[in-house]
């Protein structure tokens, strides 16, 4: 089948940096990309490359004739002067029109645009609004191809799944870059790597490629190794903490495995905890009996809440649920309106947050970080100022760049380094992965893995929140805060729970749920092969790792009987009792590797 667009020999440079050097790649008809790479390394020139926008300097780009494609980048160009509705809608004349199909009345519930209100004059959107609109716009249109520049920023965790389930019940190629690994590995079937001018090319999502770069990484020199000392913890992670997040087992060579060998846990809870309660003791941050509103709205009804030495929390809800204004709250910005808050005397407290603080912009940005320590001890990392802000994604040449004239993104980079060179014990994050690259992403958990002390997270990234905190509580809007042990998941549940309820009483604008994700699946399925509905591609998915997990154990369980069939060589009722225990676990694998076949097929 021809690809739906091709670059051949493109090459892009901006001022005197390479960006894109001879890059050759193709886009086939349901595709669905990744690309990664670092802040700064040329993934945005490339879409803009690939879909049009950009004019290569060397080579050629040629599309399919009549393809259909949008494009969403981070510019968000809205029309001037026009509403939410023309945005969105503007090939819908009549309300009816959109209103009776399920696949439309989707986007427009599941991005938010009816709570932004569809009347809501372009011009007063916020930048986050702006851009769930822009990407409205482009959903809401028949496509071959979809271009989309960082899609999950400004959506909370339930908004990425539901764009996730969209994407892929929709037959539509997409290219995407995101720094968002649970999206990258839920969505995409292709990885394209960005790295010094050249494209690298993987099969699967996240997961597998961190298998495949963490081989690369085994097999290159010296200089290689801090990149493959950073791969091989994050391969620890994903084989125990996420393994059902691959369902392609070939990247599980010896090889990889022999990697993760001798890499502990992530860190240690219990030694953390412990050390936590030395320097904390056991008070840290407590509500009582606490009250919190905002504009009427009641977030906090007289909540009890203790949060202990080393206690890790993500903190999930809706935008708009009120989860920034409680970390204020418990930074002790806010006071409650009933009861109190109560702070440990030991409390070194440390809050980051979404709004970029006052930086010293005539200093440059190694100054800014030494003005507040010139070393810092994080858990067992003893790390300088410059050491600390190169591993926070500044090298060793830009750490000398005018804070004044850092971007955006950078600013926030160095509000974060900023905020741990203070030593804190208490760590307040609110969206702390916003502007940040996956590989500065991995160095940030790394650190926070080995840090004593308690954590309180606020962020959309889900594979953050499951990698750093070891609980979840979420804001449902009732005032109370609900721990939640499922995690992520049993929040998505039961936000699913309450949508199915209120389903019925939607009429015909109201959230399509499931059911109509699954009724346009199967339309657009109809004389082929059936497609997934999102609910069932998470079950398969969920299904796939069970059997994997099973397989792994029956396979530690099989090497186990050969040893003790070897110990058994001269007793032989031992030898026959193992042996028949051996058939009936070898039968046991055959099935389940069947099923794990069967399941991996209709995922593909």
């Amino acid at each position: 089948m021809a690809n739906l667009v091709n670059l051949e020999a493109v090459g892009k440079s901006h001022g005197e940096r390479t960006l894109l050097d001879g890059v050759s790649l193709g886009v086939g008809a349901g595709e669905r990309i990744g690309v990664v790479g670092l802040n700064g390394g040329g993934k945005t020139t490339l879409l803009e490359v690939l879909s049009g926008i950009s004019e290569p300097d060397s080579g050629r780009v040629s599309w399919s004739r009549g393809l259909r494609m949008r494009v969403v980048t981070q510019r968000t160009d809205l029309p001037e002067g026009g509403t939410v509705r023309q945005a969105v809608l503007s090939d819908y004349a009549a309300e009816h029109e959109w209103a009776s199909e399920p696949r439309i009345r989707s986007i427009v519930d599941g991005l938010g645009i009816a709570a932004i209100g569809l009347d809501t004059p372009t011009d007063t959107l916020s930048g986050g609004e702006r851009r769930r609109v822009a990407l409205a716009a482009a959903l809401v249109a028949e496509l071959d191809v979809v271009v989309l520049d960082e899609p999950t920023n400004h959506l909370d965790v339930e908004g990425v799944r539901w764009l996730a389930d969209h994407l892929l019940a929709r037959r539509v190629s997409l290219i995407v870059v995101t720094h968002d690994r649970w999206f990258l590995d839920t969505v995409c079937s292709r990885t394209w790597e960005v790295t010094d001018g050249r494209v690298e090319q993987y099969e699967g999502g996240y997961a597998d490629w961190v298998y495949a770069r963490a081989e690369r990484a085994r097999k290159a020199a010296a200089a290689e190794e801090k990149r493959r000392n950073l791969a091989r913890k994050e391969l620890a992670w994903l084989q125990r903490g996420a393994k059902a997040r691959t369902s392609k087992p070939k990247f599980r060579v010896e090889a990889a495995e022999a990697l993760i060998s001798d890499v502990p846990e992530p860190r240690d809870t219990v030694e953390l905890t412990s050390f936590a309660k030395r320097r904390l003791g056991k008070t840290v941050l407590e509500l009582e009996d606490s009250s919190l509103s905002i504009d009427e709205r009641t977030l906090l009804d007289h909540v009890t809440w203790r949060i202990g030495p080393g206690d890790r929390i993500g903190i999930v809800g809706v935008n708009g649920s009120g989860k920034t204004s409680v970390l204020r709250l418990l930074a002790g910005e806010t006071e409650p309106e009933t009861g109190r808050r109560i702070e440990g005397k030991t409390v070194r407290m440390a809050h980051l947050r979404q709004e970029l603080d006052d930086l010293p912009g005539d200093l440059r940005v190694l100054q800014a970080v030494e003005r507040v320590a010139s070393r810092v001890s994080l858990g067992k990392h003893e790390l300088s100022a410059s050491q600390l802000a190169e591993r926070l994604g500044f090298g060793r040449a830009r750490q000398w760049t005018p804070v004044r004239d850092l971007s955006g993104g950078e600013r926030r980079r160095l509000q974060l380094v900023r905020l741990l060179m203070s030593e804190p014990n208490v760590l307040l994050l609110d969206e702390p992965t916003n502007d940040l690259d996956i590989d500065t992403l991995q160095q940030l958990e790394d650190l926070l893995d080995g840090w004593a002390g308690t954590l309180v997270v606020v962020s959309h990234d889900r594979y953050l929140v499951e990698r750093v905190c070891d609980s979840v509580v979420a804001l449902f809007g009732d005032g109370n805060v609900t721990h939640l042990p499922g995690g992520i998941e049993e929040y998505l549940d039961r936000r699913s729970a309450v949508g199915r309820t209120d389903a019925p009483r939607a009429g015909g604008t109201g959230a399509s749920g499931s059911g109509d994700r699954g009724r346009e699946a199967g339309d657009e399925g109809a004389g082929s092969a059936r497609t997934l509905t999102p609910a069932e591609w998470r079950a398969a998915t969920k299904e796939l790792g069970k059997l994997e997990r099973r397989l792994d154990s029956l396979a530690a369980k099989e090497s186990e009987l050969h040893a003790a069939l070897a110990e058994a060589a001269t007793d032989p009722d031992r030898l026959m009792r193992l042996n028949t225990e051996l058939k009936d676990l070898r039968a046991q694998k055959e099935e389940l590797e069947q099923r794990w076949l069967e399941t991996s097929e209709a995922l593909e």
